[in-house]
């Protein structure tokens, strides 16, 4: 017996529960769940006491209270799609800052992506990276592979040693693979050991056609000296500068064209590459109505052969307000085909043909407004399963320089409580459901839920805390973000790791 934690004068929150109470946790699980409002640990702790002499612990065995005051106690964050630049990269980040970030942002589990350098594409390179980031004793790390070989595009051999249990993801995120006939090999193997791909869908050639443009835009701009982030105030008085603006504008939209059709493109054809090797395939950070209306259809296309990754039993079209029905994950059939997605928060909330956003450099670029509606009407809709930050940490230099990307783990839930649940898009379990039950049920793991029997990776959060982004406070190495300034409402306060309190602010 290691520990017994009794968290009280809680908010308890996930996607299924709303309401005051208490939790026990005993030796890094969910023991039970009481509820009711317990400001006085008295009443509880007599509770917590019958159940643990139950489970035949010791009445004088140690019960470490600890009051939430009132806070929202909610399942850890997952996020499925993180950079954490290690290894070779570390001037963008390291595990130890990348891991205090995640923590900071509520993050109880964190999915690091292969495009360091070297490439991770051996599972002895990617366990050395999860023992090294396990020995830090904060957010726990899942480390991913690519798809081929060191990014050749040509080789799958490496994945025939992959173990599901340790690498439950491989993906060639930062790029797509080019070819259909490997990627098709690729999923194949994935399919067969039940590893989930997770694809950044973009065509190669499209995105080799809309570089030029983006890099005649970034000589404009270093000229000008504006950012790559999106914060920059501009004296369009000043005919000059004004010009140039615009030029860069237009450069910038004339990539973001060709990119979206990149994206588009390759959403479908991965798709249909996924059913056809039975693959379960996971659409990174979707930014399109083009590409939303695709995973839309073939998600209701599959919905009576029960392959989508939402049951019937979900309601189809969701208005948290009227209904309290959550969404019902399903049980994929024996083909294993399934399709999932994410967005991040940068994309709900920043329109991307709007000053300053439009040279706020990320891949994929910021959309139009239609396109963010789109997203929006997604997550309510159930098309949408979940929320990823794409935290991707530049130095500055590289950022002024045209990198694309910005720190995200540290921003993420106050974006998403203010722009979704505050803004009436749906309400807070819908939130946590997208945040951590349904990475969970992706990725295999026991969490994401207040339940007996789940891991205790627990955070504790004020949604009603306004604060204002000062990047110069961030735990990560990047401080380029496009929400520097800017108030936000939801607050992360702290955050247990299997039961253990890793974090408090």
């Amino acid at each position: 017996m290691n520990k017994c934690l009794l968290i009280y004068n809680a908010r308890l929150l996930d996607e299924a529960m709303d309401t005051p109470g208490a939790l026990l946790v005993v030796d890094s699980k969910i023991r039970s769940v009481f509820q009711g409002y317990f400001t006085s640990a008295d009443t509880v702790e007599q509770m917590a006491r019958a159940v643990m002499k139950e489970d035949g612990i010791d009445e004088n065995f140690p019960l470490e209270l600890f009051n939430a005051r009132n806070l929202t106690l909610t399942p850890a964050f997952i996020d499925m799609h993180v950079h954490m630049r290690y290894p070779g990269q570390t001037a963008k980040e390291d595990l130890n800052t990348g891991l205090h970030a995640a923590a900071s942002g509520g993050y109880g589990t964190v999915v690091a992506m292969p495009n360091t350098n070297p490439v991770v594409s051996s599972f002895d390179t990617a366990m050395k990276i999860e023992r090294e980031a396990a020995a830090l004793g904060l957010t726990h790390l899942f480390q991913t592979v690519s798809i081929t070989k060191n990014f050749d595009g040509k080789d799958t051999s490496h994945l025939d040693y992959i173990d599901k249990k340790f690498i439950p993801v491989i993906t060639e995120d930062g790029r797509d693979v080019p070819e259909s006939s490997v990627m098709l090999e690729g999923m194949t193997k994935a399919s067969e050991k039940g590893i989930v791909v997770s694809c950044h869908c973009e065509d190669v050639s499209l995105a080799k056609m809309a570089k030029p443009f983006r890099q005649r835009a970034l000589e404009l701009m270093e000229e000008t000296g504006l950012s790559a982030w999106g914060y920059d105030e501009i004296d369009f008085d000043d005919e000059e500068i004004s010009d140039k603006v615009n030029q860069i504008d237009l450069e910038l939209t004339k990539a973001n064209e060709i990119l979206a059709l990149a994206e588009d493109l390759a959403t479908t054809r991965n798709i249909m590459i996924a059913k056809q090797a039975e693959c379960h395939v996971h659409l990174a950070h979707v930014s399109t109505a083009n590409a939303i209306m695709a995973i839309r259809e073939v998600k209701n296309t599959v919905l009576d052969e029960d392959l989508c990754f939402f049951a019937d039993e979900a309601v189809a079209s969701y208005q948290a307000f009227e209904e309290e029905v959550p969404f019902v994950p399903a049980k994929k059939n024996d083909s294993g085909f399934a399709v999932t997605c994410e967005v991040t928060p940068h994309h709900l909330a920043l329109c991307g043909t709007e000053e300053p956003y439009i040279r706020a450099l990320v891949n994929p670029p910021l959309r139009s407004e239609e396109d963010r509606i789109a997203l929006l009407e997604a997550l309510r809709d159930g098309t949408v399963d979940v929320i990823s930050t794409d935290h991707a940490p530049h130095t500055l230099e590289d950022k002024a320089a045209g990198s694309p990307g910005f720190t995200g783990l540290e921003t993420a839930y106050g974006v998403c409580n203010t722009v979704l649940v505050k803004e009436n898009q749906f309400n807070p379990k819908r939130l946590s459901q997208l945040m951590s039950a349904n990475p969970a049920r992706i990725l295999g793991l026991q969490k994401g839920l207040l339940q007996s029997g789940y891991d205790a990776d627990l955070t504790l959060v004020d949604p009603e805390e306004k604060w204002t982004v000062d990047s110069r406070l961030f735990y990560s190495k990047g401080k380029a973000t496009p929400f520097e300034g800017r108030t936000l409402t939801g607050c992360v306060k702290g955050l247990f790791i299997d039961g253990r309190l890793v974090l408090e602010k």
